[in-house]
């Protein structure tokens, strides 16, 4: 078993930044690819960035890439979005999750999600 419990959040203007977090316990974390999502109200849940156990490896979606960054701790169990020049379209619940097998970009390739963290960003 492993949690996952996302940190960070919040209400920004458009253009504000904000390092969302993601602290993982229980599976070895080193071990593991870890991804972020977002789901808005609505909206399916869709791929935001992944990174490879080592951190040696990233992938972003085309709708962020340039403005966010994921990067790993494995010292400290956490995994980190930092979410720069954001706009009202990011606006969404953003999930973590830990990589088990199948393509990157796709949800049912992660086995164990957190709780979430919503950010918000005003027009």
């Amino acid at each position: 078993q492993v949690q996952l419990v996302e940190s960070g959040g919040g209400l920004v203007q458009a253009g504000g930044s904000l390092r969302l977090s993601c602290a993982a316990s229980g599976r070895t974390f080193s071990s593991y690819a870890m991804g972020w999502f977002r789901q808005a109200p609505g909206k399916e849940r869709e791929f935001v960035a992944a990174i490879s156990w080592s951190g040696a490896a990233t992938y972003y979606a085309d709708s962020v890439k340039g403005r966010f960054t994921i990067s790993r701790d494995n010292a400290k169990n956490t995994v980190y979005l930092q979410v720069n020049s954001l706009k009202p379209e990011d606006t969404a619940v953003y999930y973590c999750a830990s990589y088990y097998s199948g393509s990157y970009y796709n949800t049912d390739a992660y086995d164990y999600w957190g709780q979430g963290t919503q950010v918000t960003v005003s027009s």
